[in-house]
């Protein structure tokens, strides 16, 4: 009878981002304080939100959530990659490969039907001011976040199970599918959303009206633009010599710069928001 020798893989060697070793203290100090900004940023969001009563609103309570996601899904990466910039072996386990992949993909899938989410609430608040009140209830407003981890969380969990024994490149298509769906059904949602408050937004005759209407959902629209338009780049590049390159940069766009921003776009552009900071400012100014 023949036997099947196979070498049982323990542990992945990581290549990194730059070969040479005098830039890799440098690359470090940058994704430290990429990352810093990340936690602070998204932090002080979740506090302001928690914090200020003006604040307790279902678009707040949905922001508070693409915080903590952004927040928790960078934390999953960047650890193990500023290590491994300063360590000479590069490396992660099996076990270490599997947690961060399922963590991450948990997270990016929560993420995508949170925007969807965020989506649907402008929708509402535009579309059906009158019934916003009963149909965006904290009890529906709950049910719809639960909705969101249970399903991006059973999504990861499903795809590390089947990633155990399955051979790399059958799971990447999976993996591709699996992804490109997920993006593809929440993005919908977000895009027949936005038809239909475009529409109720040109019915309206005044324009401090229209202003208004488009205001509150401007930092909604940067977010998604940002975050979507970095994974069409990530999904739909072409592939050649320097795909894999160009994989990378985008990986990181999309890891470490999305998360930073969002609390920029929604903290710059929202004057609820820039009253909460002054609120803080001042109360701990005279509580010195």
């Amino acid at each position: 009878m023949l036997k099947k020798y196979h070498t049982v893989v323990t542990e992945f060697i990581l290549l990194g981002l730059i070969y040479r070793a005098e830039l890799q203290p440098v690359l470090f100090v940058v994704f430290l304080v990429i990352y810093l900004i990340t936690v602070t940023g998204n932090g002080t969001m979740i506090f302001l939100i928690r914090a200020d009563s003006k604040l307790h609103t279902p678009m707040y309570f949905f922001l508070s959530h693409l915080s903590f996601l952004d927040l928790c899904y960078a934390t999953t990466v960047v650890p193990q990659m500023l290590v491994n910039f300063l360590s000479k072996r590069k490396t992660i386990s099996l076990i270490g490969c599997f947690i961060q992949f399922h963590f991450l993909i948990a997270l990016v899938t929560t993420d995508y039907y949170i925007l969807a989410v965020m989506a649907y609430d402008r929708y509402m608040a535009i579309c059906k001011p009158l019934l916003y009140g009963s149909k965006m209830s904290r009890r529906v407003c709950l049910s719809l976040v639960v909705a969101t981890y249970v399903y991006g969380f059973a999504n990861g969990l499903a795809q590390t199970i089947l990633m155990l024994p399955l051979s790399f490149c059958v799971k990447e298509t999976a993996m591709f599918v699996v992804a490109g769906s997920n993006l593809t059904c929440s993005l919908t949602i977000i895009l027949i959303s936005y038809v239909f408050i475009f529409a109720a937004i040109l019915r309206i005759r005044s324009a401090e009206g229209r202003q208004k209407a488009f205001s509150t959902c401007g930092s909604h629209l940067m977010a998604v633009t940002v975050f979507y338009g970095t994974l069409f780049c990530m999904y739909l590049r072409p592939p050649s010599e320097t795909s894999i390159e160009q994989g990378e940069i985008v990986a990181v766009f999309y890891v470490f710069v999305s998360p930073m921003l969002n609390p920029m776009i929604y903290s710059l552009r929202n004057k609820d928001v820039k009253m909460a900071i002054r609120k803080v400012i001042k109360k701990e100014f005279f509580a010195l």
